[in-house]
């Protein structure tokens, strides 16, 4: 937890018990989990944490950089932590979300920018598959 919490600290953030916990949540996540499931996960760690701490919890570190929000087009926010980019290819049938780099895709999409007069400076892409049964 030393690498999320060092940067909540460098943010200026107060770092109370249920922050720690809810960062520690966050940072054992092997998957992008909502809000609830966040709660859900905390309070089995320290059951005096409301859903309310959890939600203004999550936008404090969202607007700190400490995690991103993720849209998969259920309707409910993912979250994981910030950090080196990458892209997302999200299952429509079971909701697995399986995160990929591609270097030429990353050249392809600053092309794109540079070719409509532009300097490529942030960008999110989201695919949506199903898998293929032989």
């Amino acid at each position: 937890m030393a690498e999320l919490y060092d940067k909540c600290i460098k943010n200026g953030l107060r770092m109370t018990l249920p922050r720690k916990v809810i960062l520690e949540v966050i940072e054992d996540s092997e998957d992008h989990p909502d809000v609830d499931e966040l709660y859900r996960r905390a309070v089995s760690k320290d059951r005096s944490i409301s859903i309310a701490t959890v939600y203004r919890t999550i936008k404090l570190f969202e607007e700190s950089g400490i995690i991103e929000r993720l849209d998969i087009g259920d309707g409910r926010a993912r979250y994981e932590e910030a950090g080196e980019h990458h892209e997302h290819l999200i299952d429509i049938e079971s909701g697995e979300i399986i995160e990929f780099q591609n270097e030429e895709l990353e050249e392809m999409k600053r092309q794109v920018a540079l070719k409509m007069g532009y300097e490529l400076v942030d960008h999110r892409l989201e695919l949506f598959g199903k898998k293929i049964k032989n």
